[in-house]
């Protein structure tokens, strides 16, 4: 029997285990400009279609079990790491498109740069403080994390794998 778990372990968990690692290195590594090739604007792509296949995989997986704390905990903490995400996308993009047409209106008016500035100004603070959404959605990021990584162990103890 203990063959077969550690199998298991070494041909299923530990690849696995490995490559979310390497997963990881790769993107911190890129966030901390260790890394310098490729197309950010592709990158981001694929992180936000990777992102939607991820949570699809993660909903239909997650079921409906209401017996089970830890799951549903990292399941809402996804879906609020998904949200976060698409103020970044979109509402934070809407915004700064809204900002830049009140300044070219005011311009075409005829205010001087200063009136414009003047005119726009909590416009422009309630963007600065949006653009600052990394600051929430990394950390909302690592509780979730956290969670479905508790999860996931969870699972491995209950089954005998760990």
């Amino acid at each position: 029997m203990q063959s077969s778990t550690s199998s298991l372990w070494r041909g299923h968990v530990l690849p696995f285990t490995l490559l979310l690692g390497i997963l990881a290195a790769a993107t911190l590594a890129r966030k901390r400009k260790w890394v310098t090739k490729g197309d950010p604007k592709s990158l981001l792509k694929m992180h936000e279609f990777g992102t939607w296949l991820g949570s699809l995989m993660v909903l239909i997986h997650a079921g409906i079990h209401f017996n089970a704390i830890l799951p549903w905990l990292a399941t809402a903490a996804m879906g609020v790491n998904v949200i976060s995400g698409m103020v970044g996308k979109i509402l934070l993009n809407q915004s700064r498109q809204h900002v830049q047409g009140e300044r070219e209106r005011f311009q075409l008016r005829g205010l001087s740069k200063t009136e414009v500035e003047q005119a726009v100004f909590w416009d422009a603070v309630a963007l600065g403080a949006m653009a600052q959404w990394r600051k929430v959605h990394i950390p909302i990021f690592i509780v979730f994390a956290v969670l479905a990584l508790g999860h996931i162990l969870s699972i491995f103890l209950f089954w005998g794998w760990v």
